[in-house]
């Protein structure tokens, strides 16, 4: 597995499989463009179709804070470690970063918590409607 700090030589189609279970996905051009438009990201590649199996992003203002939005593994590659690696990566870039928050799932909170992060209380709002992303005009 390759693991990329960059998005050298990563195009929309190495991009495909991601958001699953979502219903309205974001298309491929729209996944590289997040990614384009992140303050940090790390991807793993495998080495042998090079595909782009998963990824971790951050927004951040370099200073003070960071937001993760997304770690996402395709799920074939899933229960490989690629997960905890993208983590273990992007905490490693953020680390002289003061706070970085998520959100996730309950059933993701203890994999979060070996990487020393705390629960939290935290408020949202969804926009279902733009789930997809901004339309190309």
């Amino acid at each position: 597995m390759q693991y990329k700090y960059n998005l050298d030589d990563i195009s929309s189609d190495m991009l495909r499989g991601f958001f699953v279970d979502w219903p309205n996905p974001p298309s491929s051009q729209t996944h590289l463009k997040l990614l384009e438009n992140s303050s940090n990201v790390v991807i793993a590649v495998d080495e042998q179709s090079k595909q782009v199996v998963g990824f971790i992003t951050a927004i951040s203002d370099g200073v003070l804070s960071a937001y993760i939005p997304f770690l996402e593994v395709l799920p074939a590659y899933k229960n490989r470690g690629i997960g905890k690696e993208l983590i273990k990566r992007m905490l490693d870039e953020l680390s002289n970063i003061y706070m970085i928050d998520l959100c996730c799932d309950d059933d993701l909170i203890p994999l979060y918590e070996k990487f020393g992060m705390i629960r939290s209380n935290g408020m949202l709002m969804r926009n279902y409607k733009m789930q997809s992303g901004i339309p190309n005009e």
